[in-house]
């Protein structure tokens, strides 16, 4: 997990150093039909639903928000699963790049309780519910726990900003991975993903700065949940 500024005495005063970061364009999918009807929608273990067309159009308005800074970005890469990756493609068409897959930045998979509301899994496995709300280590039947996601997003993570180095990257992807990303930006604990809300196809940067000699790498949030039209993208 890399350090942020305020975590303790010594890095209050940190101040980016003369080396590139590694920017995150971090871009949550469009709506599909269960995000319409507030349904556990998981990874590709569930039932992995494509856009709905209001998914397609935020897309193609993050797209074109993102086509402003267009010269500045680098790749794009999108988890594997449908939603993320017909988003992806969308905003690589309006932005002129192909999209990659990393498999890390997956959603959570929600096991048997894909394709439920949360109202239908607490009445339906009360005793689930109260376990998996109760602890980050527990995991809805056949999915993944808070803390398996962590240990895979965050190893993604680490694998992109060695590869892309000094570049700027949209990154297509969930609620969880998000979530997680910016955490760990902040230095918050896991229990962080509680207390963040992302709306469909928002968009929040992320910058991480290499550690020169004697000193720790170091990231900063520039952006969080915004939509087109909220501000001015400033990459």
């Amino acid at each position: 997990m890399s350090k942020t500024a305020g975590t303790d005495g010594g890095s209050r005063g940190w101040s980016a150093g003369s080396a590139a970061p590694t920017t995150l364009v971090l871009v949550r999918h469009g709506v599909t039909a269960l995000t319409l009807d507030k349904r556990f929608s998981g990874g590709i273990g569930g039932t992995n639903p494509p856009l709905a067309e209001a998914g397609r159009d935020q897309a193609r308005e993050a797209g074109q928000w993102l086509k402003a800074a267009a010269d500045r970005i680098d790749a794009v890469l999108t988890s594997p699963v449908l939603r993320t990756i017909e988003t992806a493609e969308i905003i690589g068409a309006e932005i002129g790049h192909r999209a990659e897959v990393e498999n890390a930045f997956a959603e959570m998979e929600f096991g048997e309780w894909d394709g439920l509301t949360f109202a239908e899994v607490a009445e339906q496995r009360p005793a689930e519910m109260k376990a998996w709300l109760g602890s980050l280590e527990v995991a809805p039947a056949g999915g993944e726990s808070f803390r398996d996601v962590e240990g895979r997003v965050l190893g993604g993570l680490n694998r992109v900003l060695a590869e892309h180095a000094g570049r700027t990257i949209v990154v297509v992807s969930h609620v969880t991975p998000i979530k997680i990303m910016v955490g760990s930006a902040l230095g918050a604990p896991l229990e962080s993903v509680y207390r963040m809300e992302l709306s469909p196809a928002s968009v929040s940067v992320i910058s991480h700065y290499p550690g020169g000699e004697g000193s720790e790498s170091m990231s900063s949030l520039r952006l969080f949940n915004a939509r087109p039209g909220d501000l001015p993208l400033v990459l």
